[in-house]
């Protein structure tokens, strides 16, 4: 028998019981007016939207979503009557099946791993294997951790068994230095594919010459049957590399009608200039693109591609609708921290606040210009991520910002590689004949690193990575109050790196 939800009791129990059953599972079958798909676990999910059970999921239509009113689950079926259709979601493979099955394929690669790296040191065994740890208890890790031993000396092996983008290159060498201090050995392997290598080449030119030393790096096939050693580069090496200028910075002029819209909540809307127009975001997160078709100004609205539409007559009540309910939610003051404009893009509002006052972080900043979601390359072919904020002081030193609002072991290394990138430009002279702080003079001084996180959101990790890294490389860490929304206020500041 259906489970009607008629009190917030009974909401919230069934948000919690169907939430543990959709985790249960890796693949799910939708069942919804005779039509049939797979999804898979992070394609559907269930939230709780003032005090109403909401299920949202991909569908072949965009993602949609609907109001749970009553539920049922029976053992191989879980049944849920929306506002309007009922739908069934059958389960197709247990996530413990398929962590199993993963966990054995990693496993092997793991072992190949590490009959390669005890061939390449002859007269070495392999001492111990295993998976690294996992992003989630009982899941397998993504890197083998290898240790072989000799006469004289023990060795830690370490290489993704995984197919791993560029962009998993801090990643993967964060896991790899903080497992290599543990184990306490002389050396480290660092095993890579070739889609790996230059990302982590350039990461490795950064780290402390001491800790440099002791690493050598390899590239594996496809099939794992052959290591190739690859020298690693120097320092000097990073500033001979060709980087593409930056093209000049145009004034930009807000619109009209982009203005009249920031007007209506000028405290939390700004405006982000593209080539094809304006996008309006309310701290941090956009809701409205302004675009110029045939001669007019036109706004679509909308959180989300699937849900954007024109704003006319006909969808002015959604309009006003929408940014109500950014009043509501996406405020520091909102009384549902479960709202999924509240938890959106956290990260972002942050960033739109320091916008607004970058020297709420640092009253030596200029507050413009200031440069948010800043690339120094186009595309993404090496793992090239934008950096959050590029400042200057009012010395002419340069500081990238980096942004943190929950732990993250990449933040160390994702700063030194901003600033490996900015440095080149700098040297080049790429950012003064762009005129990217006007005719401010840039000062001839490497940049500074700013990593900026709540206070008890630093990765425990963190002080260990800082220590890895050059300390020609100036990173300074800032914790910030926990109640970040309702002003940003820096409660420490102190230099990432102490003497080694």
């Amino acid at each position: 028998m259906l489970r009607r939800l008629t009190t917030p009791a009974q909401v919230e129990s069934a948000y919690q019981e169907i939430s543990a059953l959709l985790r249960e599972y890796a693949e799910w079958l939708f069942v919804c007016d005779g039509v049939s798909q797979s999804v898979r676990r992070d394609e559907i999910e269930v939230a709780v939207a003032q005090e109403r059970l909401v299920l949202s999921c991909w569908t072949e239509k965009g993602t949609r979503l609907w109001r749970v009113v009553a539920w049922e689950w029976n053992g191989q079926l879980l049944e849920l009557e929306l506002s309007r259709r009922m739908i069934q979601l059958i389960p197709r493979t247990s996530a413990k099946a398929i962590t199993a099955t993963i966990r054995a394929a990693r496993q092997m690669r793991c072992e190949r791993l590490a009959q390669l790296a005890a061939h390449v040191h002859f007269g070495s065994v392999v001492e111990r294997m295993s998976l690294s740890r996992g992003t989630k208890p009982g899941q397998p890790g993504r890197y083998a951790q290898v240790l072989l031993k000799t006469r004289r000396e023990r060795i830690a092996v370490t290489g993704p068994v995984v197919s791993s983008a560029p962009a998993a290159v801090d990643a993967f060498l964060s896991s790899s230095l903080l497992w290599f201090r543990r184990t306490s050995v002389q050396q480290l392997w660092l095993i890579v594919s070739p889609e790996l290598l230059k990302p982590l080449l350039y990461r490795l030119v950064l780290l402390r010459s001491g800790l440099k030393e002791s690493i050598r790096v390899f590239t594996v096939d496809e099939d794992l049957t052959l290591l190739t050693e690859v020298a690693s580069p120097e320092k000097e090496d990073l500033w001979r590399k060709q980087v593409a200028r930056f093209p000049p910075v145009a004034a930009a002029t807000a619109s009209e009608l982009s203005l009249a819209i920031v007007a209506e909540v000028p405290e939390a809307i700004d405006i982000v200039h593209s080539r094809h127009g304006e996008t309006l975001r309310y701290f941090g997160l956009p809701f409205a693109r302004v675009r110029s078709l045939l001669g007019r100004q036109k706004v679509w609205f909308g959180i989300g591609r699937t849900h954007r539409r024109l704003l006319d007559e006909s969808t002015s009540n959604d309009w006003h609708n929408l940014l109500n309910d950014l009043r509501e939610h996406r405020s520091a003051s909102a009384l549902d921290h479960r709202h999924a404009f509240y938890r959106a893009a956290p990260e972002a509002w942050l960033e739109s606040l320091l916008r607004r006052d970058i020297t709420k972080l640092d009253p030596g900043l200029i507050i413009a210009p200031l440069h948010a979601q800043f690339r120094t390359a186009r595309g993404a072919k090496l793992g090239i991520r934008p950096i959050d904020l590029l400042a200057l002081r009012q010395d002419g030193r340069l500081v990238v910002i980096e942004l943190k609002v929950s732990e993250d072991r990449e933040h160390v290394l994702q700063g030194a590689d901003y600033w490996r990138r900015v440095e080149a430009h700098r040297r080049r002279g790429h950012i003064t004949r762009a005129k990217l702080f006007g005719a401010r003079t840039i000062r001839d001084e490497a940049p500074l690193v700013y990593l900026v996180a709540p206070t008890l959101r630093v990765h425990p990790a963190f002080q260990t990575l800082a220590q890895c890294i050059s300390s020609g490389i100036e990173i300074y860490r800032f914790d910030i109050n926990e109640d970040w929304r309702t002003g940003v206020r820096v409660m420490r500041r102190e230099k990432a790196q102490k003497n080694f």
